[in-house]
């Protein structure tokens, strides 16, 4: 029964970091700003720790299951 929640916050986890990651290659790509207002650089360090991040999570709370 617990592992039904447990499931569903590992996938929404995995989408969201794997939506980051792929959002911030396709901006870096294009030349364009991953966030208006902010150093190149940082948003994107910042964007891709934060998609890693999510993605790792992910990985461990589908382990457990």
């Amino acid at each position: 029964m617990e592992s039904g929640p447990a499931i569903f916050v590992g996938v929404v986890f995995a989408l969201f970091g794997g939506g980051l990651l792929a959002w911030t290659v396709t901006r870096l790509r294009r030349g364009e700003p991953v966030a208006v207002g902010v150093n190149r650089v940082a948003s994107a360090t910042f964007a891709s720790v934060a998609g890693a991040g999510s993605l790792a999570l992910a990985i461990w709370v589908l382990a457990r299951v």
